[in-house]
């Protein structure tokens, strides 16, 4: 009998700890298997602010929306030509930085990419098409139907824009793009993690309003609204 017992003891306490350890290796695995999810969304990076008067010609003193006060080296990003859209004091800027927020790697001037952006029409050249980016990640499109912009978010240094294509009901697209060039009265992106054949670059002029032509092509000049209502 004891020996039966013994024996009954034995094996009770075998399928115990395969039990405890099956446990732990499914434990093992689904820590795993949420470390690798994890690893594979992309988290932004990007921080947002106001420049301020300690920015110099190697240097972005900035503000931060949480409230802290970072002095950033800007030679990486000026080498990589990473640097858009100019510095001005009081300007609100997005900035990707290192791990350690003491270098910049790209700094984006939201001031400067606010506003209307056109380029001629690609089917005939003879109109104006483009984008209209606006405060507040609002997007929309200008004088085009076939493409309706809706958002625009800057993610870890890149141009995400969200849009609806004529003939696709109500389905949204979310495209990323590489700004190429931002400046007073340029702005360039080229999109990214598409298939070469359908990688687009999109090349704008700041949109600016034309002068008044007569009929013989002569242009008009504003006439003064005080001798208008004489």
């Amino acid at each position: 009998m004891k020996k039966v017992s013994v024996l009954v003891l034995t094996i009770a306490g075998l399928i115990a700890f395969g039990s405890c350890g099956s446990k732990q290796q499914q434990q093992a695995a689904t820590d795993d298997d949420s470390t690798s999810v994890e690893d594979l969304v992309p988290r932004d990076k990007t921080i947002y602010g106001i420049c301020t008067e300690g920015t110099a010609m190697n240097t972005l003193e900035m503000i931060t929306d949480s409230g802290d006060t970072l002095r950033l080296s800007l030679e990486n990003a000026q080498e990589n030509g990473k640097v858009f859209g100019g510095l001005q004091v009081s300007d609100r800027v997005a900035v990707v930085t290192d791990k350690e927020s003491k270098e910049a790697q790209v700094v984006i001037n939201l001031n400067t990419l606010m506003g209307d952006w056109v380029m001629p029409d690609p089917l005939d050249g003879s109109d104006e098409i483009g984008i209209r980016i606006k405060e507040g990640g609002v997007a929309e499109s200008i004088d085009q139907s076939t493409i309706i912009y809706r958002t625009w978010k800057i993610f870890n240094g890149d141009l995400e824009i969200l849009l609806v294509r004529e003939g696709g009901g109500d389905e949204e697209e979310e495209n990323r793009y590489e700004i190429l060039t931002l400046g007073p009265d340029t702005l360039a992106y080229r999109t990214i993690g598409k298939p070469k054949d359908e990688t687009e670059t999109f090349e704008y002029s700041r949109w600016k309003e034309k002068p008044k032509v007569d009929l013989h092509g002569l242009e008009l000049e504003d006439t003064n609204d005080e001798f208008n209502k004489i």
